[in-house]
């Protein structure tokens, strides 16, 4: 699950990056390309979603060491916000996609349209898209100081379980 988290983050990142590239520089084919780029980077966050799904829930849910109650509830809702976010967001800009009338492909292939094209829509779903990426933005921040926390605060090695191990 390491591996994933790490992998998911850093398609998570790539697909941010390019898309914010692209509001930054000129010439249709090239923002085509960062387009093209952003879309296969968001379609493999929705796989990856699915796998980390299916892993999950035939590995178990992870032992909590938070003993107190309330953070433990907050741990979890948060998670779960997170894993709403990777299905929502990709699902969000697909169907943006296709309400804007472009198609979706993924290494070659073209996509099923998830909507049929509709100018109002595609606005719609725009605005969810780039709304749901702020949260995400939260969220991941959120996490991240939570990671810290462990490491610093409650020095619970939960941070260091986290990254990859060096061999010597």
């Amino acid at each position: 699950m390491v591996v994933l988290h790490w992998i998911t983050v850093l398609c998570v990142c790539t697909a941010a990056a390019l898309i914010l590239i692209r509001d930054e520089v000129d010439g249709r084919t090239v923002r085509q390309w960062l387009l093209e780029g952003h879309r296969h980077f968001g379609l493999f966050v929705l796989i990856l979603f699915f796998v980390r799904v299916v892993l999950r829930f035939r590995l178990g849910k992870l032992p909590s060491e938070i003993r107190s109650r309330l953070l433990r509830i907050a741990a979890t809702s948060t998670h779960i916000a997170l894993y709403a976010l990777l299905l929502a967001l990709p699902l969000l800009g697909w169907a943006t996609s296709n309400a804007q009338d472009k198609p979706v492909h993924f290494f070659g292939l073209t996509l099923p349209a998830l909507v049929k094209a509709d100018e109002d829509l595609a606005d719609q779903l725009q605005a969810y898209h780039i709304d749901a990426a702020w949260i995400l933005l939260g969220l991941v921040l959120l996490h991240i100081g939570a990671a810290l926390w462990h490491h610093f605060i409650l020095r619970d090695g939960t941070l260091r379980a986290m990254l990859f191990k060096r061999r010597r």
